[in-house]
């Protein structure tokens, strides 16, 4: 599913008419924050600006100015102007990424922050020499190597703030946050947290199943998703000695223990923390749940988005979800994708991925209530990773990832206007046969029961994970030789 990978190769205007998102007009760009939208602010037809074919895309991240988007691409990076959002286009292009003298693969994150950028991989492991690579990107059209630092353990996911680089650092023994300096020529490690330093009872239970999956950090705080253990807030004004604020959770570690199969416990719900940031102010918090439907007592559903007020850190409270598009079948294996996958939270907006399921643009000002503005989804065509808002503050860009089992999907990098609308004939997710066998799909415009609710906190609180990281273990001979050895003789 990684392996088959061969660069940039596809023409992006010819691209753009196989998705039926050409002729858009181009965004203007006047502001430096994401500009206010309502339902009322605009009602017209919702569709990309623009798009380019990236091989082996997954995350992507927005530069400080706004004119440049950085590319994860499973083999290396890329780098692309976004100055002029209906136009992206490529500007550099980096496959030979190396630790030690070998070669860095399954490279699924980068994090920049002004002039640096991160690439951190492999994503899972058994697959070869592990660590991050830091690159002065004051050029993007020329990205430098300045340093790399060799980890005994695959990094799923990192971000960058300043000089301070967080990792997350998984193994069969630890699930822990590492924090390095990455100012000087030299990486140096600084401190790290550990969940089963806090709390050793987590040990019992499957690695995967308290995976530290991602990190965001704002102001000072670190938020750590650790899938069933729940999401931890981590005072990081220390970086030599991290410590634990609070936590909010799904599930309990004696709910998890009396779970037999460990598929129920990783692949479904609740639980299933999977990605976690906050808002401007840092009062707002969601949490991703990459979930899917695993049948038994478990919710049968993918998992949805979490919002939680966090005005006072030592004491969140849930305030209402946002739940996941809905499709005929929700399970991991042969199902059709749409359970929340990566996000950002800017000006009282969301603007997330759901894989197959679409990019959307979410009004959480009042959170309990969350209002839909736009979707946009291609089934057909595209699966999004992750949604980041461009500076200028009148787009985002989404990249789309081929990286799902049992498609033949493009990668790309997506460019999508901060504006309410909605998309005019989508394919239905309800009926992915409509449009399976090359016929029109049904439209979707309402909300109802195979559509998404906002659902205020006092109903049902279960949300569902998503696991980018299983996906990989099972897609390659060596990672799923690894996982057998983790659990004695697992059956595929």
């Amino acid at each position: 599913m990684y392996l088959h990978l061969t660069g940039v190769t596809m023409d992006r205007r010819a691209f753009l008419r196989a998705s039926g998102a050409a002729g858009l007009a181009p965004l203007s760009i006047s502001s430096t924050a994401p500009r206010v939208v309502t339902a009322a602010s605009g009602q017209g037809t919702y569709e990309p600006l623009g798009s380019l074919p990236i091989t082996g895309a997954a995350e992507a991240v927005a530069g400080d100015h706004g004119e440049t988007a950085y590319v994860a691409a499973t083999t290396g990076f890329v780098t692309v102007d976004v100055s002029d959002p209906a136009e992206p286009t490529l500007l550099a292009e980096e496959r030979n990424v190396e630790i030690g003298g070998s070669p860095l693969t399954q490279i699924l994150d980068v994090s920049v922050d002004g002039d640096r950028l991160v690439v951190a991989g492999p994503a899972n492991p058994g697959f070869g020499v592990a660590g991050v690579r830091r690159y002065d990107v004051s050029d993007p059209a020329d990205p430098v190597s300045i340093a790399g630092f060799e980890t005994d353990y695959h990094i799923h996911n990192c971000v960058l703030e300043g000089e301070l680089l967080y990792v997350v650092a998984n193994t069969q023994q630890e699930n822990r946050l590492v924090i390095f300096d990455v100012g000087g020529d030299e990486i140096a490690q600084l401190g790290y947290w550990s969940l089963l330093e806090r709390e050793p009872g987590w040990g019992d239970i499957d690695m995967l199943a308290r995976y530290l999956h991602d990190v965001s950090v704002r102001d000072e705080t670190a938020y750590l998703p650790h899938w069933n253990a729940g999401t931890y807030l981590v005072d990081v004004s220390d970086p030599t000695d991290p410590a634990y604020v609070t936590h909010v959770a799904e599930t309990t570690l004696e709910e998890q223990r009396a779970i037999a199969d460990w598929r129920t416990a990783v692949y479904g719900l609740p639980g299933n923390d999977h990605y976690a940031a906050v808002d401007d102010t840092g009062d707002l918090m969601a949490v991703g749940r990459e979930a899917w439907a695993t049948g038994g007592s478990a919710p049968a559903r993918p998992g949805g988005i979490d919002l939680y007020d966090v005005t006072d850190p030592t004491d969140p409270v849930k305030r209402g979800r946002i739940d996941p598009p809905r499709t005929i079948d929700e399970s991991y294996r042969g199902g059709l994708w749409t359970t929340s996958h990566n996000f950002e939270l800017r000006g009282e907006r969301l603007y997330s991925t759901w894989y197959r399921g679409g990019v959307k643009i979410h009004d959480v000002s009042d959170p309990a209530n969350p209002e839909r503005l736009a979707w946009w989804r291609d089934p057909a065509r595209t699966a999004f990773w992750t949604a980041r808002v461009l500076a200028s503050g009148e787009a985002f860009v989404a990249s789309s990832t081929e990286a799902i089992p049992n498609t033949s999907l493009e990668g790309a990098l997506y460019t999508f206007p901060i504006e309410a609308g909605t998309q005019a004939d989508p394919l239905s997710l309800r009926n992915p046969e409509d449009w399976r066998g090359d016929t029109n799909g049904t439209n979707e415009t309402g909300e109802g029961a195979h559509n998404e609710t906002a659902t205020r906190s006092d109903g049902s609180g279960d949300s569902i994970p998503g696991f980018t990281g299983v996906a990989g273990l099972a897609s390659g001979a060596v990672a799923l030789g690894w996982l057998r050895r983790c659990r004695g003789n697992v059956q595929d």
